[in-house]
């Protein structure tokens, strides 16, 4: 017998037929003997008709009323998940955020998890109960209700999963795991069986929308067994571990992201301080700057480009003319139509043809590199937003990611 945490997102609950779905796999897993605690998201894109009717009303759209407006779809799903299980004969408790014991931050929209104290949870599940959790939700120091954020239903279910335990945590969603690239984009996209906590955080950092990345981070760091699956076939999906298989396959996927633009600060005085400058005043903004290139030092000045997301463009703009004056800058220059394509791949860094592969494949169908940043176990390149797709495509067929890993020729 385990103890299991299911988080259902969005699709996985859109309508009274997935909810009824739903309560009958939970019906299932208890037959074989499993415990269930249940974490769910709000139904369909309820979330962003919550959010278009904020607009409709409201200019300013104060944080703590857009929290308790939102959250508001997690607990309508959570409740009427309830009341179908009851309808199949499984006593069903539905909790709130607070309810189910989440303490955060004060900041709304994007607030943080301080403390998860399950006590309720843990007594429901002691009566043989199935507690039904609304995801991405919980209540501040403040007593105000947060929102975590998009994918903050995974953020949940895996700190709900340390807190009281579980044996596994299992994040259903509308595809059948994880794959090696966009099946959209790639329809040789292959399902991987198994992927480690490294290798996950940098395809979720680089693009890949699903799990969110803050539910890996936290899964990483505190042991909890992720299984990615689908709610549509059953079947199971991508474990993600703890191991690294460094020697084994280099390459496990390609992603691609067009979320960011480019930001160039061109004249920069070339002198010690003035990038340290920049970027802790671009972080006191809360601006969420990722790739960084510096070019090389002419008479003096020099150009320090760098991606941010295209929400933060204009603060992010405002913020460098502030300081403009005190790191010489003589101007911005922002550039929206890129996008960037990542390798990632436990083992990388202990083979060098693998930069090279990348780098021949894109100079073979004519796709120039504008920026290049790699970690132990990514590469990843800034190219034209409308050549992504290609790259991505180009690379999955170079790299045969099509293939099992020990079908694979050497690089």
């Amino acid at each position: 017998m385990a103890l299991l945490v299911q988080k259902f997102g969005g699709t996985s609950v859109a309508d009274p037929d997935r909810i009824r779905d739903v309560a009958d796999h939970v019906v299932r897993c208890r037959k074989r003997g499993d415990q269930v605690v249940l974490v769910v998201s709000a139904m369909g894109k309820e979330t962003d008709e919550l959010i278009r009717l904020a607009e409709a009303v409201s200019d300013t759209k104060p944080g703590r009323e857009m929290d308790m407006l939102i959250t508001g779809g997690e607990r309508k799903a959570c409740a009427l998940l309830s009341m179908a299980l009851h309808d199949r004969g499984v006593e069903a408790d539905s909790f709130t955020g607070s309810q189910a014991g989440f303490v955060t931050d004060t900041a709304h929209r994007n607030a943080k998890i301080l403390d998860v104290k399950p006590q309720r949870i843990q007594d429901a599940i002691d009566a043989g109960r199935v507690p039904v959790v609304g995801g991405s939700q919980g209540v501040s120091t403040d007593h105000d209700v947060t929102f975590f954020g998009r994918g903050g239903s995974d953020t949940t279910a895996v700190a709900l999963a340390h807190a009281i335990g579980a044996d596994s945590c299992e994040l259903y969603t509308d595809v059948p795991g994880v794959f090696t690239t966009d099946p959209r984009v790639v329809d040789e996209a292959r399902r991987m069986s198994t992927i480690s906590f490294d290798e996950l955080l940098e395809m979720t950092a680089s693009g890949c929308p699903k799990p969110a990345m803050r539910s890996v981070e936290l899964a990483r760091t505190f042991g909890v067994q992720l299984h990615v699956r689908s709610a549509f076939s059953w079947a199971p999906g991508t474990l993600v571990t703890q191991e690294d298989s460094m020697e084994a396959a280099i390459i496990s996927a390609v992603t691609h992201d067009t979320s960011e633009a480019k930001m160039t600060v061109s004249g920069v005085s070339d002198r010690p301080g003035v990038a340290a400058s920049l970027f802790r005043t671009l972080a006191d903004a809360e601006i969420n700057v990722d790739m960084i290139v510096q070019n090389v030092s002419a008479a003096g000045v020099t150009d320090i480009s760098f991606t941010v997301p295209h929400e933060q463009v204009e603060q992010a703009s405002g913020v460098v003319d502030q300081i403009s004056e005190s790191i010489g800058s003589a101007g911005v220059i922002i550039d929206s139509d890129i996008a960037r394509v990542s390798l990632v791949g436990a083992g990388m860094k202990t083979n060098p043809g693998v930069a090279a592969t990348m780098f021949e494949t894109f100079a073979d169908v004519g796709i120039n590199i504008e920026m290049i940043s790699t970690s132990a176990i990514r590469i990843s390149c800034v190219v034209r937003e409308e050549l992504a797709e290609g790259a991505v495509a180009s690379l999955h067929s170079a790299f045969q990611l099509e293939m099992d890993p020990e079908d694979r020729r050497p690089l």
